[in-house]
């Protein structure tokens, strides 16, 4: 299937409604990398009814238990971090489930719940996300559709994302991409998207923290304009101003991006979905392959 294709399978990728039983639990952890891993990560800004632990690593914390419900995320279902991770988990008796197309993972005897293959792990974050948001929040179908409808209205007209790439190409910019709650995750996102599809060094980083640090080399560092600066805008007022101020004290520009929906999930995946045709153009324009992972790939076999 052609990139561009894959691209356009999100929106019937939000209406996916599978889910898990659960019963009571103190905490969630989910475990997963890359492509995988954002599924983590965006739940966890969504979701603040009990302690959330994202596990990018080969080890499990301390207090996974009984009462964790534990969910390996993996597209492929042969990530060795996620599966170490999912058989600590197993032995601590933990609630276990996973989310593949496949693999050992669909293999561990553990609540499964299967989605189709034969995408980048990726370009399936609406397969890898929707269960656990379907399983701990339970939105709501018109907000589901809300979100399936702007990102078709993306899928048809993306010039706006090809022009930012464009931008970001003509100088040799390396993307700054700032997000704040409930975006954090989603600034993390687009800076892997430039990573894998466009094949370019990116740094995300988010209001307020980065007003902690950012903010100096911001003012005083070298070759400032050898970056491409964009931010998300924000809802919470506190956060706008510290946009504002932030551009004026270090004589930095944004690119705004500004989020649509009245949904959060309809936001979320707008903005998923804005940041996916900005780095697909850029890998076009660049004429790199945004589906060629092969580096990974090798870096997995000489490991191995």
């Amino acid at each position: 299937m052609e990139f561009s294709e894959e691209l356009k399978t999100l929106k019937d990728q939000v209406r996916f409604d599978g889910s898990f039983r659960t019963g009571t639990f103190s905490n969630i952890v989910i475990a997963g990398m890359g492509g995988s891993g954002i599924a983590g990560r965006i739940f966890s800004e969504m979701y603040s009814a009990k302690p959330v632990f994202v596990c990018d690593d080969y080890h499990i914390p301390e207090f996974v238990d009984g009462n964790t419900e534990f969910i390996a995320v993996s597209y492929s279902g042969n990530t060795e971090e996620t599966l170490s991770a999912a058989e600590e988990a197993i032995k601590k008796g933990a609630k276990v489930h996973a989310i593949t197309s496949g693999g050992r993972l669909s293999e561990m005897g553990v609540d499964t719940i299967k989605i189709p293959g034969g995408l980048q792990p990726r370009s399936a974050v609406g397969y890898l996300t929707m269960p656990i948001i379907n399983t701990f929040i339970r939105p709501k179908h018109e907000d589901i559709e809300e979100a399936a409808g702007l990102l078709s209205d993306l899928d048809k007209n993306n010039t706006v994302q090809e022009n930012i790439a464009t931008e970001i190409y003509a100088g040799r910019r390396i993307p700054v991409i700032y997000g704040s709650t409930p975006y954090r995750s989603v600034a993390y996102r687009w800076k892997t998207q430039f990573n894998e599809n466009a094949k370019i060094l990116a740094y995300s980083n988010y209001f307020s923290e980065l007003n902690h640090n950012d903010t100096m080399p911001l003012r005083d560092t070298y070759r400032k304009d050898e970056f491409y600066f964009m931010a998300f805008d924000s809802t919470d007022e506190r956060i706008r101003k510290r946009i504002e101020v932030t551009q004026k004290i270090t004589g930095t520009s944004f690119k705004k991006i500004e989020a649509r929906g009245s949904s959060l999930i309809a936001r979320i995946f707008y903005l998923i979905h804005f940041g996916d045709y900005v780095t697909y153009h850029l890998a076009r324009i660049r004429n790199v392959d945004p589906q060629d992972v092969s580096a990974i790939e090798d870096l997995k076999k000489r490991i191995s």
